[in-house]
């Protein structure tokens, strides 16, 4: 039977198990996906729709894959406007399938713009299909990218006028994605590696999460008794209310980056860039990384021993190795009280803050109150770039696997909603929350109607401090932005009653003794579907422990 090129591909979606597909605003494959029966859901720009399916495959760790489908053509302007976030899933390695239409035949001449070209540098494949009949092939290769190896987004360019094909000749069947395991050799040189440290320091990054290897980064830090770091990505990869956490950042994280002799990365690439840490005096430790890139290895910093493989083959070598040399577990008790004294010291600093009855309100009592209400083992968390991803990361403590997500390699503005989204779809029945300032609700603002439109039960907690990230007089010295970091204004823009008009639940938070009913009150009326916004009345309060750097 003969099949449509674009019919094709909403077929192939379903079969793969694409539960919906972000959109803005027209493509041929959007007639296709409703004529096959796939969900769309309309967001209000572009960027937006890439950045929902984006974080789609975040929160779900790849195990489904988030599609977006955005206007091209001779008119690429729906593209381009979607470039920024699909350059910010490529630096994030986000699994995301991306599908745009292409030039009819023939027309290229009538354009500038080569979007398979412009693309290529922020994605790990571009598939140009020329042939109706190379639908599945090209299909088959996405999904292949999207399941296998460093993730990362893949965009299929699919033009109008490709015609039909005989799809019983060219058949699909799904891709189940292929995972490699490490050499073992290299596995005992890492475990022999990790026995001889005096102060090992385990350091954890995403791959933890898309390897599905959570379980087995607890049994090896435990069996190890190692203290555990992760990044701003793999933050809520291992339980840090767990003994031997010691968080992100700050002075907990800094003591023992700083103190180790043997630094052992899994699931990182170990970049140091502006969110996460360099690697202080890296000649004097020895690094040992465990990856599922080999490009990785050598590029920031030497690497003594290498383990190339899916993080969780890799761990359950490690785990096995050590297991044969040692025995099994040997507590380390002093280790346990190293962590609590130095976590009690880190904690209370941020205990003033945290529980502050000042006002306007303090940042950070709207943080420790967040904690004080939600459910740690079924919510959901996540923060904005600028001062709210900086305070929110370092203090919320995080216990279930993507019960947090950290990300902003590139920080584009705004994406917190889309996480928020992305979760609230992939676990329905968790309480969903994102925190965002003055500078992020305006990138977020044309969305706000799309959650509501969807009934989507999610809160947003708006840091209101009157400007863009809070770069004033007095706030980074004698001002970071003297002359730009005034722009909003509570009394001429008030975004509650923005969010209200268009169907949320909405308040004006002044008062630190309401925050805690403002939060129930708003997360009651999220488990009725309907989505709320809170805005604080907040002071200018310095971000505290920050990455690490060099000397």
């Amino acid at each position: 039977m003969k099949i449509k090129a674009a019919n094709a591909v909403a077929r192939i979606l379903k079969a793969e198990g694409i539960p919906w597909v972000s959109c803005y605003p027209t493509n041929h494959v959007n007639n296709a996906l409703g004529e096959e029966g796939v969900p769309m859901l309309m967001m209000g720009e572009e960027r937006f729709a890439v950045a929902v399916a984006d974080a789609f495959s975040r929160v779900t760790s790849g195990k489904q894959i988030g599609v977006c489908t955005v206007m091209a053509n001779l008119n690429a302007a729906g593209l381009q406007m979607a470039y920024g976030a699909i350059a910010q899933a490529w630096e994030d390695s986000s699994p995301l399938l991306v599908i745009t239409e292409g030039v009819s035949r023939g027309a290229h001449r009538h354009t500038h713009y080569d979007m398979a070209e412009a693309m290529k540098s922020v994605t790990k494949w571009v598939g140009e299909i020329d042939r109706a009949e190379l639908v599945p092939e090209y299909v088959r290769r996405a999904f292949t990218h999207l399941r296998s190896g460093r993730p990362g987004p893949v965009l299929l360019i699919v033009p109008r006028d490709l015609g039909e094909y005989e799809e019983d000749e060219h058949p699909y069947t799904p891709v189940k994605g292929w995972r490699s395991g490490p050499d073992p050799d290299d596995v005992k040189a890492a475990v022999k590696t990790l026995l001889a440290a005096k102060d090992p320091l385990l350091y954890v990054g995403e791959g933890v999460l898309y390897a599905d290897a959570t379980s087995e980064l607890v049994q090896f830090a435990e069996l190890a008794q190692v203290p555990v770091l992760t990044t701003l990505k793999g933050k809520s990869a291992f339980p840090e209310n767990h003994p031997l956490s010691v968080g992100i950042r700050g002075s907990l994280a800094e003591h023992f980056l700083r103190k180790a002799d043997v630094l052992f990365s899994i699931g990182s690439s170990l970049f140091p860039n502006r969110f996460s840490h360099a690697i202080p005096d890296p000649s004097k430790k020895t690094i040992v990384q465990c990856t599922v890139d080999m490009l990785d290895i050598n590029r920031s910093y030497e690497t003594r021993h290498a383990v190339i493989g899916d993080a969780r083959l890799t761990l359950q070598a490690l785990i096995e190795e050590f297991s044969k040399r040692t025995g099994g577990v040997r507590k380390n008790a002093g280790l346990i009280a190293e962590i609590r004294r130095e976590k009690d010291a880190f904690l209370a600093k941020f205990r003033p803050w945290l529980e502050s009855s000042e006002t306007p309100i303090n940042p950070y009592r709207v943080l420790g109150d967040l904690m004080r209400v939600l459910d740690p083992k079924n919510s959901f968390v996540t923060a904005d770039s600028g001062n709210t991803r900086d305070q929110t990361s370092t203090v919320y403590e995080s216990q279930i696997p993507r019960g947090f997500l950290g990300w902003g390699n590139v920080s584009t503005l705004g994406f917190s909603l889309a996480g928020a989204i992305g979760a609230k779809l992939a676990y329905p029945n968790r309480q969903v929350v994102h925190v965002t300032g003055d500078a992020g609700v305006c990138y977020m603002m044309g969305n706000f109607e799309a959650v509501a439109r969807y009934k989507l039960g999610i809160t947003t907690l708006h840091i209101n401090n009157g400007g863009y990230s809070g770069y004033g007089p007095g706030f980074w010295g004698a001002g970071h932005d003297p002359y730009t970091w005034r722009v909003s204004d509570h009394g001429s823009a008030c975004m509650a009653s923005m969010a209200k008009a268009v169907g949320f639940h909405a308040e004006d938070v002044t008062q630190p003794s309401e925050i805690i009913p403002a939060l129930e009150r708003a997360l009651d009326e999220n488990a009725k579907g309907r989505p709320a916004f809170l805005e604080f009345m907040a002071s200018h309060h310095p971000v505290h422990g920050g990455w690490v750097r060099p000397a």
